[in-house]
């Protein structure tokens, strides 16, 4: 895992845990070190033990120093439970991924039971900020909701002919491979790009933003940024959008995935992170190269007037290749058309050049799923 700065990063002997500990992040950088990630705290022992030769030591517990156990490759078939209810000080998404690696006999134990059991693990590998986080972000979204007007409030539940072009309608209502190609080109493999949103839906979010954010700035409300490589934009999710982009992944990214993602979890995607970004004048002004935390990633430019900002293609890796040259083939640089998107695989590694003029505002979709292929792409 990468630390800042550059250097090169430790291996760990452990990489199925590695992963799942780095969803709780919201983006990795391939220069410079991470983004959001966590350096691993102490080595993740590989063993041979009473629990199998797939397990490792994962750490030791505070209350008697017993030795946890995790199991190292994800259970096959299993369905891990849902802890978003339990008000707890560590991540219920990681708890969920984590859930995946219990060994055998914690599967059947109590919800209550399983969560004490990786909580006591997890305070002695990650970092307090990072525990703290979802806390954090729930408070603030608790104040958001408590206090903030919307000024659109037809964009909070999907109307989609009044949000989707007519094309892009009925290719999703005709739902088959076909259909999904007739309104699309793929320029360059998984890659795929088609006119999406409604010129109007486009300026009513970029409005709905502005206000947000001067809402934000009237009451001294510090806004969390959409991940460390973006300074500027929101997370749509923290003011009430969740239930829209939620229906936007469900019925119209979820079919397209399915047909065009389903080998990396693209049939099976089960949560989501929108925001917006915003690049220009006294704003961001470019995107370093990375890949996404996101089985598939929705980007569509909203607007407004601006030059430059094109994204660059550079292909997919694993993670000990995330650096190589891309071949020529790989290679597809890709010009914002306020309206159109982009749909790609989430570790397909881009960056976004330069906007030099103007103000360009997209919305991202990052589509997760926690039944994912285990194995890397």
């Amino acid at each position: 895992m990468h630390k800042h700065g550059g250097k090169k990063s430790k291996q760990s002997n452990s990489k199925s845990s590695r992963d799942h500990l780095q969803r709780t992040s919201q983006s990795i950088s391939l220069h410079g070190g991470s983004i959001g990630r966590q350096p691993e705290a102490s080595p993740a022992t590989g063993s041979t033990s009473q629990y199998g030769k797939n397990s490792f030591e994962a750490g030791s517990s505070s209350r008697g120093k017993e030795m946890s156990r995790l199991v190292l490759n994800p259970i096959k078939n299993h369905k891990p439970e849902s802890y978003e209810d339990m008000n707890l000080d560590i991540s219920s998404m990681l708890l969920s991924s984590l859930e995946m690696h219990l060994p055998s006999y914690m599967l059947g134990a109590s919800r209550n039971n399983k969560a004490s059991y990786m909580r006591g693990i997890l305070q002695d590998y990650v970092p307090p900020a990072l525990r703290y986080r979802d806390q954090k972000q729930k408070e603030y979204r608790e104040k958001i909701m408590s206090n903030y007007q919307p000024l659109h409030q037809e964009l909070y539940t999907i109307d989609p002919v009044a949000f989707f072009v007519p094309a892009f309608l009925k290719a999703i209502k005709d739902n088959t491979e076909q259909s999904f190609r007739s309104i699309m080109s793929e320029p360059a493999p998984g890659i795929f790009t088609f006119e999406m949103l409604q010129p109007r839906f486009c300026e009513l979010l970029i409005t709905e933003v502005e206000h947000f954010e001067k809402w934000a700035d009237r009451t001294k409300l510090h806004v969390m940024r959409p991940n460390t490589m973006n300074q500027y934009g929101a997370v749509l999710d923290d003011f009430g959008l969740q239930t829209m982009l939620k229906k936007l992944m469900e019925d119209f990214i979820s079919p397209l995935s399915k047909v065009f993602y389903a080998e990396v979890g693209g049939s099976t995607l089960d949560s989501h992170h929108g925001f917006i970004v915003e690049y220009g004048s006294h704003r961001d002004v470019d995107m370093e190269f990375h890949v996404d935390d996101s089985e598939v990633t929705l980007n569509v430019c909203l607007g407004r007037q601006f030059s430059g900002g094109e994204l660059y293609f550079r292909g997919m890796r694993c993670d000990k290749h995330l650096n190589t040259m891309g071949h020529s083939e790989e290679i597809f640089d890709y010009s914002h058309v306020p309206g159109c998107a982009v749909l790609h695989h989430g570790r397909h590694r881009h960056g976004a050049r330069a906007t030099i003029a103007g103000h360009r505002v997209n919305l991202l979709l990052w589509c997760r799923s926690k039944h994912k292929n285990s194995k890397n792409n």
